[in-house]
C-alpha cells in the first residue's frame, strides 16, 4: 500500500501535464470535475470534455462551457476567454432533451492537445448509463489515442449483486468476460476476471498510457474487506494490468481510502 487518506490527484497526475481519459461504471464525472478543480488551485489550465455523454456540468463544476461541432472553432472561443476561465468544458453538442452534452470522435482529443492551452485534457470516454460496472460493446471505450493516463471505475456495490442490468451495464457481455451466468452472485473474483480480460476494463488502452483502476463507493467495512480480496487477487495474477489501484468515494468530492501498488512501472 502507498499510503491512507492520499490526495487521488496526487496518485493520477503522474506528469506536469496530459490527457486523463476515465472508463468503466458510475462515478468517472464526479471524478473528471474533481480533478479538474484540483488542478486549477494547483494554476493549471484545464479542458473537461466527452467522447461519449455526459450531462450538462452544474456551475461549480464548470463555470464555462463551450459548444461547437468544429473543435477548432472550440479553440478559437477558448482563447477569448482564457483570462477569465482557467477551466472550460467543451462539447459539440447541446442536447436539451436530455440536458447532456455529446462530445467528439477521439482524434479530436489531439487537436486540443496540441493547441497548447491546456496543461490537462480530461476525458470522460465511456458510459454506463449509471451502473456502477460495465462491460464494453465492440464500439466502446471511445479513448483518444493521446491518453497519458487511463482510469477504470468499478463500484465495490456490485461485489455480492446478482449479475443483471440493475447493477451491471451490458450484463451478457460483462457475464462471459467474467465467467457468470445471468443471476449469478458477482464476487471479487469474477470482478478480477472483467479486469483483467484483454476485452474488459482495459480494452482500448495504450500500451503507453499510466493505467490505473478506482474502486468507487467503498463507504462500509464490508466493501473495503472486498477491496482487500480485489488487490490480492490482481496481485497474484501473471497480468500487469494496472499501475495501482485506488480505493475512495467519489460523490461529493472524491476520498481515498488507500492506494495499493500494483505494478513497478519502468
Amino acid at each position: 500500500m502507498i499510503g491512507s487518506l492520499k490526495p487521488i490527484e496526487d496518485v493520477l497526475l503522474v506528469d506536469a501535464h496530459g490527457v486523463l481519459s476515465l472508463t468503466g461504471g458510475g462515478g468517472k464525472t464526479s471524478l473528471m470535475f474533481h480533478l479538474a478543480r484540483q488542478l486549477v488551485l494547483a494554476g493549471k489550465r484545464v479542458m473537461t470534455t466527452t467522447t461519449t455523454r455526459i450531462f450538462m456540468p452544474t456551475a461549480d463544476q464548470s463555470g464555462t462551457v463551450l459548444i461547437n461541432a468544429d473543435p477548432k472553432e472550440v479553440l478559437r472561443q477558448a482563447l477569448t476567454c482564457r483570462d477569465d476561465a482557467s477551466h472550460i468544458t467543451a462539447a459539440a453538442e447541446y442536447m436539451a432533451d436530455s440536458d447532456k452534452l455529446r462530445g467528439f470522435a477521439p482524434s479530436a482529443i489531439r487537436t486540443f492537445e496540441e493547441s497548447g492551452l491546456f496543461d490537462w485534457i480530461l476525458v470522460e470516454a465511456d458510459g454506463s448509463a449509471s451502473r456502477p460496472l460495465k462491460a464494453p460493446a465492440k464500439h466502446e471505450p471511445a479513448i483518444p489515442p493521446n491518453t497519458t493516463v487511463l482510469v477504470s471505475v468499478a463500484g465495490l456495490d456490485v461485489i455480492g449483486s446478482p449479475l443483471n442490468e440493475d447493477m451491471v451495464f451490458r450484463s451478457e457481455l460483462a457475464g462471459k468476460l467474467m465467467k457468470l451466468y445471468g443471476g449469478e452472485t458477482i464476487t471479487e473474483s469474477a470482478l478480477v476476471n472483467l479486469i483483467i480480460h484483454p476485452y474488459g476494463s482495459f480494452k482500448g488502452a495504450s500500451s503507453r498510457a499510466h493505467r490505473f483502476i478506482f474502486l468507487n463507493k467503498a463507504d462500509n467495512p464490508k466493501r473495503l474487506v472486498s477491496s482487500d480480496r480485489v488487490v490480492e487477487l490482481l496481485r497474484q495474477t501473471p497480468y500487469d494490468v494496472a499501475e495501482a489501484l485506488i480505493v475512495g468515494q467519489a460523490l461529493e468530492g472524491v476520498h481515498v481510502h488507500a492506494v495499493y501498488t500494483l505494478k513497478k512501472w519502468s
